[in-house]
């Protein structure tokens, strides 16, 4: 059975950064895409990057391109999303999930991390 579990939110003010984990168990992720999602109160679900578990490559919405990186440690089985530059705007529930590279739909979510960036 799959398990992420996210750590490292917290309030930070504007201009700060953050560094959020995802520690993944259950399987094996090669030919996964690891990828964070957030959402912010009243609005959907958004996705903000993603890593390609086996040669990590990596992708980021416009928003956050150059503000944020997208890691991974395959020997912790850890994903990363190292946050600067914060904004109040970057406020939001993170969330971690994967999904097979092949596979169009996220498959497996972690609970969440709570960040608040304060002006």
């Amino acid at each position: 059975q799959v398990q992420l579990v996210e750590s490292g939110g917290g309030l930070v003010q504007a201009g700060g950064s953050l560094r959020l984990s995802c520690a993944a168990s259950g399987r094996t992720f090669t030919g996964y895409l690891m990828g964070w999602f957030r959402q912010a109160p009243g609005k959907e679900r958004e996705f903000v990057a993603s890593i390609n578990w086996s040669i990590g490559t990596t992708y980021y919405a416009d928003s956050v391109k150059g503000r944020f990186t997208i890691s991974r440690d395959n020997a912790k089985k850890t994903v990363y999303l190292q946050m600067n530059s914060l904004k109040p705007e970057d406020t939001a529930v993170y969330y971690c999930t994967g999904r097979p590279s092949s596979s169009s739909e996220w498959r497996f979510w972690g609970q969440g991390t709570q960040v608040t960036v304060s002006s």
